[in-house]
């Protein structure tokens, strides 16, 4: 490191591979919930980890906020939320991906996703403003306070320190984020 310049990471480095974190977080009580720790981020892996948060409390109504990965939207996610909610849909309205129906296309699986009326619904923030989207903050937590400068000698060593920090994280520094933009434009 030199004044004025920022830390590389020298030639001696190795990296042993990456993971990635797909959380839930609790907006009421600042805790992360179900966190899915994995080597990949498919529609299956965000499916399960929908599945494992919602089975914390399966009777419950679930506002899922999430940003516009397509995955967020998928085949798969529409079949199982149609499953939960017990909906019994004639063939010709459920359709078929890429042909007709719920199923047709992304912007079809997400008008059903979205509807009020569901018990899981799901929330899309718009493009570019993931800043809205709470779990993003606390991810900036997780780079800041583990990934960030840190030195982990395996992709095991990488999930054991995410899975402590979590549980460390909703002992005890979780708390709910308190918004203080008005959504009026800022004054300069």
């Amino acid at each position: 490191m030199r004044p004025g310049q920022e830390e590389r990471i020298e030639y001696e480095y190795i990296r042993h591979g990456t993971l990635c974190l797909i959380a839930s977080f609790h907006v009421v009580s600042g805790e992360s919930i179900a966190p899915s720790i994995g080597p990949t981020r498919t529609e299956l892996d965000f499916l399960e980890h929908c599945k494992r948060t919602v089975a914390r409390h399966p009777d419950s109504h679930w506002r899922i906020i999430v940003d516009q990965l397509n995955t967020h939207w998928s085949e798969s996610l529409v079949l199982w939320v149609i499953a939960m909610e017990g909906l019994k849909l004639p063939v010709e309205v459920l359709g078929v991906k890429g042909k007709s129906g719920i199923l047709k296309a992304q912007e079809t699986r997400k008008a059903f996703l979205t509807a009020v009326e569901r018990k899981i619904r799901f929330i899309y923030v718009p493009k570019h403003s993931s800043w809205l989207n709470q779990v993003e903050i606390w991810f900036s937590v997780v780079v800041r306070r583990v990934i960030k400068r840190g030195n982990f000698t395996s992709v095991d060593a990488l999930h054991q320190r995410l899975l402590e920090f979590i549980e460390y994280f909703n002992q005890t520094m979780a708390k709910p984020y308190r918004w203080t933009f008005t959504g009026q434009p800022l004054k300069t």
